[in-house]
């Protein structure tokens, strides 16, 4: 029997580990992965804990069943999920699920088997009955080689029973390649470009840092096209140099192509690259490169902060400020907040980089706790361009028709001279609202308290939250009028129709996550502009940052008013990053740049602000705003929301709730009340909102009041740390 016990995490949603007897003979520690027995099953897991045996516990505790061969977590890796968990109240072991990513990822180092075209591919296919899914296989294997099933059936999107039927038909051959790990770190850098006074400044601040190899956190807070990028570079260059890894999170999958393209010509080297989009082996043998130390440098999204770095140097989180670094789902975290948390424990620098930075990483610049590097001008030749306001109430209103007369001229202008146009229009698909003009009848999503949003190209309506599609119907759902459906209101399909017509021999490209969903696609976008191929770019947001077009000159946004509505605690900032981030896309090579905004609204101080490059008045207003109110960055904010299927049980639990929160002075709770988007998925919605002061200790006070009150096992209680949305 041994003298000690290892309590082993796994990555389920427990808030703790589960005890398992010890060999004798053991040399695990803290952070050691293990395979242990649990429940029917097996799983894989990490020393959490090393304690003497427990009272009770003699004979009674399953065994460890070994321990794969490869590095424990770093120390300070499993502090920082202690401290994720412990900062957004998420189970501990939902946290380490983040780290190891898949059941399977430590099943590494075995022979793989691949498939190719066997010699006598060429005469079968003669024979064969050559379907759809059998030519997709054939074409994928010219195009990219030998590959294991699990790549060849993500790109070819097949099931595997048609490779194994082209195996038995002899029509695939196969053999077994033991999976190995090359180190990439390069010997030699190549010289880099010359730096403007204001980058050699910074790049010097960021370089220091490493060297001292000591925590510190910066703004790195540049213009649109200032080279805040090639700043960074440097520190990248230096990590190398040292043999430290890099890590560079982007808000976007989408933009890594363009950014890996910049890096590579940089650097002469690609980047190692962490996203959804990759496959599963694709992500296993990432995984463990960059566990192994061997991937110079990693760029990824949010979810890259979470792994296993050997001897991590610098965290760069570019476009600092986006939304799209808060995770929503599961555990709830901002990627940005949590990656200088990461730099803390590493003792390494992070460099947050923006052109329009969060009031939060603005704040703690002010308050000295961010060593804030500005870059004030564009880099080389280009200037910014000028905003100018189209007060919509003065235009002529056209029926149908979303292009002002003022912003077309302008269009014509830019299509005679050769330049390249970029509309802007924060709403994807044709129309956001479909309706009956007999009844007034509105198409809803099934599960979610959200209208349909009509999408021409596929001919269907589809619900952006849940992903619910149904055909466009040609009977009103209510009144049974035929062909009595009316699209309201413009998205991009719509803007594309209508420039397509006013401009009939432009080229017209819609740019979203439906048409260009992913790194690859977004490459091709990228060279088919570059190469003079599209006209008139029609985008939603996924184009306000990080592209880089010089022949776009001109910048229109067609609803600048769009994202003021609601009473979102961030919608003003939100509103003025991206409309600033969109501007930012005109006039970035040797031509000038324009940008016009559609406004009914053109008084509204936002406007303003990017009209005049009122930058930090907007910024004091809404810090000054912040301050008054006791809001972040000045107090904290813990959103609770309540769900489940049944609307009576989740009402009484959130009254329940809120009447035992716990009087005082330092904290109150708001609501509780219907969420906006009440229903979700199927479950219905309400939320609370906890507001204290930046003092008091929030996660133990919501803790105690939500483990305290009795709720219903039908309803599902989550907990949201700094929310960033209140939907």
């Amino acid at each position: 029997m041994s003298s000690r016990v290892a309590e082993i995490l796994l990555p389920i949603p427990f808030d703790h580990g589960f005890d398992y007897a010890l060999p004798e003979d053991h040399k695990l520690q803290e952070g050691s992965f293990v395979r242990v027995p649990f429940r029917s099953g097996v799983m894989d897991g990490i020393v959490w804990n090393l304690t003497p045996p427990k009272s009770g516990y003699q004979g009674k505790l399953k065994s460890i069943i070994s321990a794969p061969l490869f590095d424990p977590l770093s120390p300070e890796l499993v502090k920082f999920i202690k401290w994720v968990a412990f900062y957004t109240l998420a189970p501990v072991g939902l946290v380490y699920k983040m780290v190891i990513t898949h059941k399977e990822m430590l099943d590494f180092g075995k022979e793989v088997k691949y498939f190719a075209l066997s010699p006598s591919a060429s005469t079968l296919e003669k024979t064969l009955s050559m379907t759809r899914p059998r030519l997709r296989v054939k074409d994928c294997l010219l195009e990219n080689g030998a590959l294991p099933l699990s790549d060849l059936t993500y790109l070819a999107e097949i099931s595997g029973s048609v490779v194994k039927r082209l195996e038995e038909l002899g029509f695939l051959e196969t053999h077994f390649v033991e999976e190995t790990l090359p180190c990439e770190f390069p010997k030699i850098l190549p010289d880099r470009p010359p730096l403007e006074p204001d980058q050699q400044a910074a790049a010097e601040q960021l370089v220091r840092a490493l060297d001292h190899k000591e925590f510190k956190p910066f703004l790195l807070d540049g213009v649109t096209g200032s080279g805040k990028t090639e700043v960074y570079f440097e520190a990248i260059a230096r990590a190398i140099s040292q043999e430290k890894q890099s890590l560079v999170m982007l808000p976007e999958i989408a933009l890594s192509s363009q950014w890996s393209t910049r890096f590579e010509e940089r650097f002469g080297f690609a980047p190692l690259q962490w996203h959804s989009g990759l496959t599963q082996p694709q992500r296993k043998k990432n995984w463990h490169k960059i566990h192994q130390g061997l991937a110079p440098v990693v760029i990824g999204a949010r979810s890259s902060l979470f792994l296993p770095y050997k001897n991590l140097g610098v965290i760069i989180v570019d476009e600092e400020h986006d939304a799209s670094y808060k995770q929503e789902e599961v555990v709830l975290y901002n990627a940005r907040d949590m990656a200088v948390v990461r730099a803390h424990l590493e003792k390494i620098p992070v460099v947050l980089a923006s052109a329009t930075p969060s009031v939060e990483t603005v704040t703690n610049a002010d308050e000295r706790k961010y060593t804030h590097l500005l870059l004030p001008t564009r880099f080389g030749a280009a200037t910014l361009p000028p905003i100018h306001l189209i007060d919509m109430r003065d235009q002529e209103k056209v029926s149908q028709e979303w292009i002002s007369g003022d912003l077309k001229t302008q269009m014509e202008i830019a299509l005679e001279s050769n330049q390249q146009i970029m509309l802007f229009l924060n709403r994807r698909g044709y129309a956001p609202l479909t309706l009956c003009r007999s009844c007034g009848y509105r198409e809803m999503c099934e599960h979610c308290a959200a209208w349909l949003v009509e999408h021409r190209h596929g001919k269907q309506l589809h619900c952006h939250h849940c992903g619910y599609n149904k055909p466009m119907p040609k009977v009103c759902g209510e009144c049974d009028a035929e062909e009595s459906y009316v699209s309201c209101g413009p998205g991009v399909e719509r803007i594309a129709e209508e420039a397509a017509a006013k401009f009939p021999n432009a080229k017209v490209e819609v740019v979203a996550s439906d048409t260009y969903a992913g790194p690859d696609e977004m490459a091709t976008l990228v060279d088919k502009v570059n190469k003079g191929q599209v006209d008139i770019l029609i985008g939603t947001q996924m184009m306000a940052k990080g592209y880089h077009f010089p022949n776009l000159t001109l910048v229109g946004v067609i609803d600048a008013d769009l994202g003021l509505s609601g009473g979102d605690l961030r919608a003003g900032e939100r509103t003025y990053q991206l409309l600033h981030q969109v501007a930012g896309r005109a006039g970035r090579a040797d031509k000038k740049g324009q940008v016009l905004l559609q406004t009914y609204m053109p008084e509204h101080p936002i406007m303003q602000a990017l009209s005049h490059g009122g930058r930090e008045e907007f910024l004091n207003q809404e810090i000054n705003e912040r301050e008054m109110a006791t809001m972040p960055p000045f107090g904290k904010l813990v959103g609770v929301i309540i769900s489940g299927s049944h609307l009576h049980i989740v009402e009484d639990s959130a009254r329940r709730l809120a009447r035992s929160f716990p009087v005082s002075a330092e904290a109150s709770v708001l609501g509780p009340t219907p969420a906006p988007l009440a229903m979700l998925r199927g479950q219905h919605r309400w939320r609370l909102l906890v507001k204290c002061t930046r003092e008091t200790k929030a996660q133990s006070l919501v803790r105690h009041w939500v483990d305290q009150t009795p709720l219903s096992p039908k309803v599902r209680v989550q907990i949201d740390v700094d929310p960033y949305s209140f939907y």
